[in-house]
């Protein structure tokens, strides 16, 4: 009879041939780079010839959904159903990349091919998502060969919009919700606490990204003959933006600051500790919230970062009155805070200071915050089964510092949510010279694998329920 070692065993002989690699490697290779409109083609392309002929290799069926807001991409849902009397899992993966940046990449790297330098596997989507959901089907895949089945069905979602702030994904969830029974989501996205540290989270903060606009005159002025005579839109904008928060970055709009966190989540968060390992930046210990621990900043508390400001041309400067002032901004929110305050509670801000000519606008839809208690027995079950397969103490987290589209499967679809993430905090996602860590791949295989194999034996929450 075979085993969970014997499991294990095949999942590391498939990362030590380079198997692992060689799929991970046609997948960085195409290129889904969903915030550029004339990628679509490449978003149909990785769901049509990469993941679906892998999935229905593993006895899937798959269909190809049609996003219902025209800027979405397409959405791939496979399902594989030994007995409708089993355990079904949901999972999730984003086949869909931020830009390539490809210029800014260093040099002897390219964001489209894996380039191994040690431990590091350079590529855009390696970290995000790629690799991640690479690892997860990869995993399940040993398992169902080792054992001959999975023992427990399984609903995959691959959607190619993530980067783009998933648009339709809650509209679709809503829509088709027959598509998702489930008793759990197990999926993987976002760093571990420490690379080399297990990590589960349970939720993740929400995201409100918006547009801070200042336009006071058509074209820019000689600033020798206007200089003192014309106000300056930059300086204007950046009075404003220097108002939201202290000069140490903490949030001075009350509605824009959460609840106090309850002991529960205190507790959990007492266990950890930020740090990204080798590569990552060093923590400013004095900035944000005072009196809050860095976990408690990056795990129960809002956050207010400004993505990007434009006034004149900054590529090219001239001595000249710029007729406009541009800012962006996010806000990063947890559980308790509601979203649709924070641009009214931004006027009533920006008008009691004088800043009444800002216009702001909100930028894509909401990622929600989501979280659920480290108790629940699907937290606890997941915990327990990654501690015993890696030997090591999980960090549990009861959301992550980042955003996920979380809440359409929390919320919408009403599933526990269990995230557990493969790369690390300094693998540079989102920007050049994205990698993972082979070390955290091949541990990650390994305890995927685990989790799987217990899935489908006696004792999971969804049996213990039913019996």
């Amino acid at each position: 009879m075979s085993t969970k070692t014997d499991a294990i065993t095949a999942i590391d002989e498939y990362f030590d041939a380079g198997a692992f690699m060689n799929d991970l490697a046609r997948r960085v290779a195409i290129k889904t780079e969903s915030p550029e409109i004339e990628r679509r083609p490449e978003l149909y392309q990785y769901l049509t010839d990469e993941m679906t002929p892998y999935l229905q290799d593993m006895g899937f069926t798959c269909d190809i959904h049609e996003n219902p807001k025209p800027d979405g991409g397409p959405f791939l849902v496979a399902h594989r159903i030994e007995d409708p009397n089993l355990t079904t899992v949901m999972t999730y993966g984003h086949g869909d990349v931020v830009r390539g940046y490809d210029a800014q990449w260093r040099e002897g790297l390219t964001p489209w091919k894996i380039v191994v330098e040690g431990e590091r596997w350079y590529g855009r989507g390696t970290a995000d998502n790629k690799a991640q959901h690479t690892i997860n089907l990869a995993a399940m895949k040993a398992v169902l060969e080792t054992r001959g089945k999975l023992g427990f069905n399984v609903v995959a979602l691959i959607e190619t919009g993530e980067e783009c702030g998933s648009p339709g994904l809650r509209e679709f969830c809503a829509a088709n919700k027959d598509l998702f029974k489930a008793d759990v989501l197990i999926a993987s996205d976002g760093p571990r606490l420490q690379p080399d540290r297990p990590t589960v989270y349970m939720g993740t903060r929400g995201v409100f990204n918006f547009t801070m606009s200042l336009e006071l005159r058509d074209g820019g002025h000689h600033s020798g003959n206007w200089g003192g005579l014309l106000s300056n839109p930059g300086v204007i904008m950046a009075h404003a933006l220097a108002s939201i928060t202290d000069a140490n970055g903490k949030i001075l709009i009350d509605a824009w600051r959460p609840k106090p966190m309850s002991n529960s989540v205190r507790r959990a968060i007492a266990d950890l500790e930020v740090g990204g390992g080798e590569g990552a930046p060093e923590i400013d210990t004095t900035w944000g919230e005072p009196g809050l621990s860095p976990a408690e900043k990056v795990f129960g508390w809002n956050t207010f970062e400004i993505r990007a400001f434009e006034c004149g041309n900054p590529r090219n400067p001239v001595n000249a009155i710029p007729p406009r002032a541009v800012a962006h901004g996010h806000i990063r929110f947890v559980v308790g805070t509601d979203p649709n305050k924070f641009l009214p509670a931004l006027r009533e801000h920006l008008d009691a200071q004088g800043f009444n000519a800002i216009e702001l606008e909100a930028e894509r839809d909401i990622m929600y915050a989501t979280r659920l208690d480290p108790d629940h027995p699907w937290a606890k079950w997941a915990i327990d089964t990654i501690g015993d397969a890696s030997g090591k103490k999980v960090a549990v987290l009861p959301n992550l510092g980042g955003s996920l589209p979380n809440d359409a499967f929390a919320d919408i679809l009403g599933l526990p949510t269990i995230w557990v993430p493969h790369s690390y905090a300094g693998c540079s996602q989102h920007a050049p010279n994205e990698h993972v860590l082979a070390p955290v791949c091949r541990e990650a295989l390994e305890i995927m694998t685990a989790l799987w194999w217990e899935l489908g034996e006696a004792g999971t929450p969804a049996k213990t329920a039913a019996a």
